[in-house]
């Protein structure tokens, strides 16, 4: 029986795929893996037996990456499963920056009570006219699953994309259309973009990236939006460019007690992944990862450990070792099973910064002495009986 304990309240289609064999209503002290949405870990104690960690979303700033990996617990994000969530909310963001809808939405309120409101709507709807964002230049910050799909949208839609990715894989260059123009260095997109949209991880190298000498390259009247994280947005800069007009709107999903009071701002409640679809994609992809995991050693979307995937183990047993990424220690756990008897038919080992991950498929199960012996290797961090 697996122990999984839940920091949030996870979509019931997720939690259902867990068999018989897990327990869903473990305390945090006996949990053996966590799903979490938003709920705070920095300065949670992290169990002895806990083994993963799933963020029912893609950001992980609310997890202590680097503790974990040092007590080889696995961090396992979301990556795209909320993604059409947020692209929806970048649309809506862009329309609300350029048409005054949430004004126009209140004067018919405040008016309720017009006898002849139809005809007062015809004076007073002037005052809340835009414009419209076809043939607007778009500048997109980060082409991950969610800058992505806003750059397509926006095609669609007939504005003019800039897209900026200096890290842009394969893959996502495969689903980003041919109409987006690749761009290499972020400082065009200030200068030339209507509408800017960022897109990119809560990082030491990313923090406060739309800063004051952003603002000083970027068109007077230019419309910035924050779906991403609220770190990334220098908003005593931004103050003084709403104030100056330079930035004509900043909308952002992260109010805090500057941004709920910033002039010409529209500070929208955390809403972005706030979306059944969203909740339910998120829940099932962590719950899938997590059973991966626990019961075949795979991992898949963790933002703190090596990618490796064995399939389902069709031999007599399976060891998955973290440990760290230093010269020796695969040769140190071949000798273990070496000199104990036991023949490895397969194995893997990934590598990812200071960590790696190996699993090794064998002929015949190691017993405990055999598992004392590999986490005593020197740089072995968790050692875990998979089969």
């Amino acid at each position: 029986m697996y122990n999984i304990n839940c920091l949030n309240n996870i979509a019931g289609v997720g939690l259902d795929l867990f068999t018989v064999d897990y327990n869903r209503d473990a305390s945090f002290e006996e949990a053996d893996a966590v799903l979490v949405r938003s709920a705070k870990m920095h300065d949670m104690e992290m169990p002895e037996r806990l083994l993963a960690i799933a963020r029912a979303g893609a950001g992980v700033n609310n997890i202590p990456l680097d503790k974990c990996a040092e007590k080889g617990i696995v961090v396992f994000n979301t990556p795209g499963a909320n993604a059409n969530a947020v692209k929806e909310q970048v649309l809506l963001a862009m329309l609300m920056a350029s048409r005054d809808y949430i004004g126009a939405v209140n004067w018919v309120k405040e008016n309720a009570d017009d006898p002849d409101i139809a005809k007062s709507t015809e004076k007073a709807k002037k005052a809340f006219a835009g414009t419209e964002i076809k043939g607007k230049k778009l500048g997109v910050i980060g082409l991950g699953a969610i800058g992505a799909m806003v750059a397509n949208a926006a095609v669609a839609l007939g504005m003019e994309v800039y897209g900026y990715d200096p890290y842009l894989s394969v893959n996502a260059a495969w689903s980003i259309s041919r109409a987006v123009k690749h761009i290499f260095n972020v400082e065009d997109i200030y200068r030339e973009c209507d509408f800017i949209t960022i897109h990119v991880p809560a990082l030491d190298s990313t923090k406060g990236m739309i800063n004051k000498d952003a603002f000083n390259m970027m068109k007077d009247g230019v419309v910035v939006i924050n779906c991403a994280r609220d770190i990334l947005v220098d908003e005593s800069a931004m103050s003084d460019a709403l104030k100056a007009g330079k930035v004509k709107k900043y909308v952002t999903d992260f109010p805090n007690t500057l941004s709920v009071k910033l002039e010409n701002a529209i500070v929208l409640p955390h809403l972005g992944a706030s979306t059944q679809e969203a909740e339910d994609n998120c829940a099932v992809m962590a719950v899938n990862e997590i059973r991966d995991f626990i019961e075949n050693g795979n991992i898949k979307n963790s933002v703190n450990y090596p990618a490796c995937d064995m399939g389902v183990c069709t031999k007599a047993g399976r060891i998955a070792v973290c440990h760290k990424n230093i010269p020796s220690v695969i040769s140190n756990i071949t000798a273990v099973f070496g000199t104990a008897g036991v023949n490895i038919s397969d194995m893997t080992n990934k590598s990812r910064n200071d960590y790696a991950y190996s699993l090794f498929d064998i002929d015949n199960k190691a017993d405990d002495a055999v598992v004392e012996k590999l986490a005593a290797v020197d740089g072995v961090i968790k050692v875990r009986v998979v089969k």
